[in-house]
């Protein structure tokens, strides 16, 4: 074990602040990364003010980590000492499964384990995510980072951005396809710039008036403002996709009644209370409603690899560590265009 020092809280009514803790030695397959930049996701708020009443306390978020590798087991055939890489949302699976054979870690019958929250395969003890000085993963569960992309904008990339390319991907998008990304946000913005990217027609729907310019800046060709009932009745049936960014209170059936027959509406936004879904929205035009969770590590590392050809990277906002709270509080407020990254830099004077 080596010592380590990271951001964390120890219960859900307690700011983040300074912690000490130990990280597992280097084994024969890990790799050992040196934190430059780690972003910041609403599941590490929910996380840490235990919104989901699953947190094990102390809490240390983050997965949206880039960085050097400074250590490598000798068993490590992926990775080089001084080469710059990731971790996303998972550090280990169970491998066995149907769906990790596929490539589908994130969908682990017997559950993947979480970068923060939980429970380290090698020690048995509770994972700590990014909000850290380095971090200790197998080389299966890390990322290799195009050399042409902003280190610290990418950092979004392995949530954000594997949350909104999964789907796209999975359903398909491309040149000819009518596509609607509601919200933008974290999330919606990336799905703006990758559905762009993949050639086809995007319509962004916002309930900001103020967000229409930024929205086609992103990429969209089209900007909707979905409380003019106008606007949106002109797309009645007309969608072959919509990627719902959304994660409040929303009535989805205004969403479900643009797509076209046999058309998907995937939801991405994790709402706190459920969604009333009226069913005759989808018989009638046999649509449907769909979830996706983040990507497995070979469609982490193809997102990836698309970005760096298309130049793609988050738009962000730089913090030092010791704003984390702020951060969180204008989050909750929709204050950020549209990602917050820490500098781990800053980590030390905090």
């Amino acid at each position: 074990m080596f010592a380590c020092t990271g951001y964390a809280t120890e219960s859900a009514d307690q700011p983040l602040g300074p912690y000490g803790f130990e990280r597992r030695d280097v084994g024969p397959t890990d790799v050992r990364i040196e934190i430059a930049y780690c972003g910041v996701c609403h599941s590490d708020l929910h996380t840490a003010r235990n919104e989901w009443k699953n947190t094990v306390y102390p809490c240390l978020p983050g997965h949206e980590i880039v960085g050097k590798i400074s250590e490598v087991g000798p068993e490590v055939t992926k990775f080089k000492v001084g080469q710059v890489a990731g971790v996303g949302c998972m550090v280990e699976s169970c491998r066995e499964c149907a769906s990790c054979k596929e490539g589908l870690e994130q969908y682990c019958e017997n559950g993947f384990v979480g970068t923060y929250n939980g429970v380290e395969k090698q020690t048995g003890r509770n994972t700590f995510g990014g909000y850290s000085k380095a971090i200790v993963v197998d080389q299966d569960f890390v990322l290799r980072i195009p050399e042409n992309l902003e280190l610290a904008a990418v950092a979004p990339l392995l949530c954000a951005g594997i949350t909104t390319y999964s789907p796209l991907r999975h359903w398909k998008v491309g040149p000819g396809m009518k596509v609607g990304i509601v919200g933008l946000g974290g999330l919606g913005h990336m799905g703006v710039k990758l559905a762009h990217a993949m050639g086809a027609h995007v319509v962004l729907f916002t309930t900001s008036p103020g967000k229409v310019e930024d929205g086609k800046r992103l990429g969209a060709d089209e900007v909707v403002i979905s409380k003019n009932p106008d606007e949106m009745a002109a797309h009645a049936g007309s969608f072959d996709f919509i990627l719902d960014a959304v994660a409040a209170a929303h009535d989805i059936n205004e969403y479900l009644n643009l797509l076209k027959r046999d058309a998907t509406l995937c939801q991405v936004g994790a709402p706190e209370d459920p969604l009333a879904v009226a069913v005759f929205s989808l018989i009638f035009k046999r649509r449907n409603f769909a979830g996706s969770l983040i990507g497995g590590i070979a469609e982490t590392q193809e997102m990836l690899d698309f970005c760096g050809e298309h130049g793609i990277t988050s738009d962000i906002e730089i913090i030092e560590m010791a704003e984390i709270e702020n951060a969180y509080a204008r989050m909750l407020k929709s204050d950020v265009k549209y990602r917050f990254v820490i500098d781990m830099a800053t980590l030390e004077a905090a």
